[in-house]
């Protein structure tokens, strides 16, 4: 009986995740891949191709996908600049089946590191999961 309890309170303590929260954690493991090989537009695959899609930092709101490219690729105009990303998700809540909200962190090692936050709104459109806000500091 000892040992049924402890392999159920490992399970119970055992992160479970849904089959949307795995599949997403693919998407942004594509997204890393994707910067770490210098491809802005790759990365931004994973972003709401719309004039919807909100981008939020440190200087304000971006409305768009085109905008929101045009702003990666005027800051990120290298691959120094680029250098490696890493995402680290530390919450989520699925809000329904087509939304899912993730909080995590992101670290940038480069000749100057950089890292910081990260408020992520994933909706699936179309079958398909896509950025649609994206809050970044």
């Amino acid at each position: 009986m000892k040992t049924f309890l402890k392999l159920l309170f490992i399970l119970a303590c055992k992160p479970i995740y849904s089959q949307s929260i795995n599949e997403i954690k693919q998407l942004m493991h594509k997204q890393e891949i994707a910067w770490n090989n210098g491809n802005i537009d790759a990365f931004m695959n994973y972003y709401w191709h719309s004039d919807s899609l909100k981008f939020i930092g440190s200087k304000g709101i971006t409305y768009g996908w085109q905008k929101t490219l045009n702003n990666y690729k005027k800051n990120y105009s290298n691959k120094a600049l680029m250098g490696q990303l890493k995402f680290e998700i530390i919450d989520y809540n699925e809000l329904n089946s087509q939304t899912i909200f993730i909080i995590g962190k992101w670290d940038l090692n480069r000749d100057k590191p950089v890292g910081g936050y990260f408020t992520l709104l994933w909706k699936k459109i179309n079958t398909q999961w896509f950025i649609v806000v994206d809050h970044t500091s």
